[in-house]
C-alpha cells in the first residue's frame, strides 16, 4: 500500500503535468515564414543549402523553405534565372552571379535584387585549356582560338580579363560558341580555350576523357579581376518586410556551408538524395573544388563568410562597367547589402 506522502508527490507532478499540457495547448503554434528559393543547379555547388534543408536548420529558425527551380530540366548555364524570378515575384532568395545581377541592376527597369552574402568569394570566371596546346597562363592565349559563349559569366568579364592581364587581345580570335558544344570542342581540340566557370567546366571536360593533368585553369581572379561570384540574392520589398525571416535564413545557410567545409563527403549526401543520377566521384571532386579554389581564401579567413569588401566592390563594378560599355553602372551598396550578415562562426575565428 502506498504511503500518503507518495500519494500526494504522485498527485502534485500530475497536476503540474496537466497543467504544463494546458498551457502548451492554449500557446497557438508559431506560423512558419515561407521562403521561396531560387537555383539553377543542384549538384554539389548546392551542397551547403541541401545540408541546412536536410537538417532542418531553416526550420530552427522558423522558415519554411522551399525550392523553386528551372522550367527546363537543363537550363543554360549563366542565364538570370535566379535573378529573373525574384525579380517577378516568382521567389523571394536565390543562388546566382553576382555580374549577372549587376547587368540586371542597370536595365531600363532595374531588378529589384541584391546580393545579401557572398558564397564564391574568388569567383569561378576561368579560362579552361589544354596544356598540351600551349596554355598555361594568359599570355599563352595570344594566337589561338578562345570560345567565349554569350551567356556565360565568364565570357562577359574577357575584356575586363584581357585588360587586367595585360595581353593583347587583338592577337587572340574569340569565336561566340554555345554553351552546350563548349567543353566537348576543348576535349576534342577543336578550339584551343574556352571562357567558363571552373568548378563546372572542368568536370565536364574531365569526363570527356582528357586527363585532369592536362587541364590548365586559369582564374581570371589571379589576374586582376576583381569581381566576387555566386551569391544568396534577395528580392529587396521580401528583404525589408521579412528582415528576421532573412537573417534566419543565413544563419542556417551559413551553418550548412561551415559543416560543408568540414565533412564535404557528408555534406553531398543530401545533394545525391535529391539527384540519384549523379555521380558521387565527380561531385566529390566538384565540392572540393568549390571549396579550395571558391569560398576559403584569404578574405574569408580574415574577415569570416558571407561578406563582401565594399572597396572591392566599387573597383569591381568599374572593372565590368568599363568592360561592358555600361552607360550606367550602380554603387557597390545597390548591388551588395551587409546589414542581414550573421555573426561569424566560431570555426572562422
Amino acid at each position: 500500500m502506498r504511503s500518503a506522502r507518495a500519494v500526494t508527490c504522485s498527485l502534485r507532478l500530475s497536476i503540474a503535468v496537466l497543467f504544463a499540457a494546458c498551457l502548451t495547448a492554449a500557446k497557438p503554434a508559431q506560423a512558419e515564414t515561407a521562403i521561396r528559393f531560387a537555383i539553377e543547379k543542384l549538384d554539389a555547388t548546392a551542397a551547403p543549402l541541401l545540408v541546412a534543408l536536410d537538417k532542418g536548420y531553416f526550420r530552427a529558425e522558423g522558415l519554411n523553405v522551399s525550392l523553386v527551380l528551372p522550367v527546363s530540366p537543363e537550363p543554360a548555364e549563366g542565364s538570370n534565372d535566379p535573378i529573373n524570378r525574384i525579380a517577378a515575384g516568382d521567389a523571394d532568395l536565390g543562388f546566382g552571379d553576382l555580374t549577372a545581377l549587376l547587368r540586371a541592376r542597370v536595365e531600363e527597369q532595374p531588378a529589384a535584387v541584391k546580393a545579401i552574402y557572398v558564397v564564391y568569394n574568388k569567383p569561378g570566371y576561368a579560362v579552361l585549356g589544354r596544356k598540351s596546346r600551349g596554355i598555361q597562363s594568359p599570355g599563352d592565349l595570344e594566337g589561338k582560338k578562345v570560345g567565349t559563349p554569350r551567356r556565360d559569366p565568364a565570357s562577359s568579364l574577357w575584356k575586363a580579363f584581357v585588360t587586367a592581364s595585360a595581353i593583347d587581345g587583338a592577337k587572340i580570335t574569340t569565336e561566340n560558341i554555345g554553351l552546350s558544344v563548349r567543353d566537348p570542342m576543348v576535349a576534342s581540340g577543336q578550339i584551343d580555350a574556352v571562357t567558363a566557370l571552373s568548378y563546372q567546366s572542368f568536370i565536364d571536360i574531365k569526363e570527356r576523357g582528357v586527363p585532369a593533368s592536362d587541364i590548365s585553369v586559369i582564374f581570371m581572379a589571379d589576374y586582376g579581376v576583381k569581381m566576387y561570384g555566386a551569391s544568396i540574392l534577395a528580392g529587396e520589398k521580401f528583404a525589408s518586410e521579412n528582415a528576421d525571416a532573412v537573417r534566419g535564413f543565413l544563419r542556417a545557410y551559413a551553418r550548412g556551408l561551415r559543416e560543408t567545409i568540414a565533412k564535404p563527403q557528408s555534406a553531398l549526401e543530401p545533394v545525391l538524395k535529391h539527384d540519384t543520377t549523379l555521380s558521387k566521384e565527380s561531385e566529390l571532386e566538384r565540392l572540393r573544388m568549390t571549396i579550395r579554389d571558391n569560398i576559403q581564401t584569404p578574405e574569408t579567413k580574415a574577415n569570416g563568410y558571407g561578406g563582401a569588401d565594399m572597396t572591392r566592390l566599387s573597383a569591381a563594378i568599374d572593372q565590368v562597367a568599363a568592360a561592358l560599355e555600361l552607360k550606367k553602372k550602380p554603387k557597390a551598396e545597390e548591388l551588395f547589402d551587409p546589414s542581414f550578415l550573421p555573426a561569424r562562426g566560431k570555426d572562422e575565428r
